[in-house]
């Protein structure tokens, strides 16, 4: 990449508006955040305001039955798996610290996120990031694939690219610069991207091989 991380973010925040950053409680935003796995936001969004409807104090969670949880998130998809790690990972606050918060920081906090059933990295740093204010990079499918893309960390794993970005980006910048990358990746930088449009296109390393690609008569997979 030939421009620098404080230059992609001039450029990104040029071409799209910051979307609004959330401000929840860490238990909270830990359970919005498992409920987005592997699926979409308006996905997401629905099952959570069914679960703050049914359940405006989250520790009542805790001894529901999961089938009743289950039935609650089903618009969030995976509702038998996220229902029992909500519920296990409430059910572990409550009984490590005496209440739904986590009252601890830095490596600590996120090492005891992690190690939450069903908490992987990407979780766990978006509860640190957003809840806590640690400096930490979430990286979710949409940044893993701008990150090597562009390429601006390399990794053959989500967990490899997260690790390098988090010391590469700036810490004022982590917040803002993850939502605007996801941005990109929704709106350019698809699967199927659309180089020709992208803001990028001049410094991305994959938006030039296209190039040579579809000039050299050949076509690209994946686009």
């Amino acid at each position: 990449m030939n421009l620098s991380i404080r230059e992609l973010y001039k450029i990104l925040k040029q071409e799209f508006e910051v979307p609004h950053i959330r401000k929840l409680k860490p238990v909270e935003e830990l359970v919005l955040t498992i409920l987005s796995q592997n699926t979409s936001d308006r996905n997401r969004d629905l099952a959570w305001k069914r679960l703050r409807e049914r359940f405006p104090d989250l520790e009542k969670i805790i001894n529901a039955k999961v089938e009743e949880i289950e039935d609650i998130i089903k618009p969030a998809g995976l509702y038998k798996q996220k229902a029992k790690r909500i519920k296990e990972g409430l059910t572990l606050i409550k009984r490590k610290f005496g209440k739904l918060e986590i009252p601890l920081k830095g490596k600590n906090l996120y090492d005891f996120l992690i190690n939450i059933k069903g908490v992987g990295p990407k979780t766990a740093a978006v509860v640190a990031l957003f809840s806590y204010g640690e400096p930490y990079f979430p990286v979710d499918t949409h940044i893993f694939r701008v990150a090597r893309r562009i390429p601006l960390a390399n990794g053959k794993t989500r967990e490899e690219v997260q690790e390098k970005l988090t010391h590469l980006v700036p810490d004022h910048l982590k917040m803002e610069l993850h939502l605007l990358l996801i941005e990109l990746g929704r709106k350019y930088c698809r699967p199927r991207p659309k180089c020709t449009d992208c803001p990028l296109r001049g410094f991305c390393e994959y938006a030039k091989k296209i190039g040579r690609q579809i000039t050299g008569g050949s076509k690209v997979a994946g686009c």
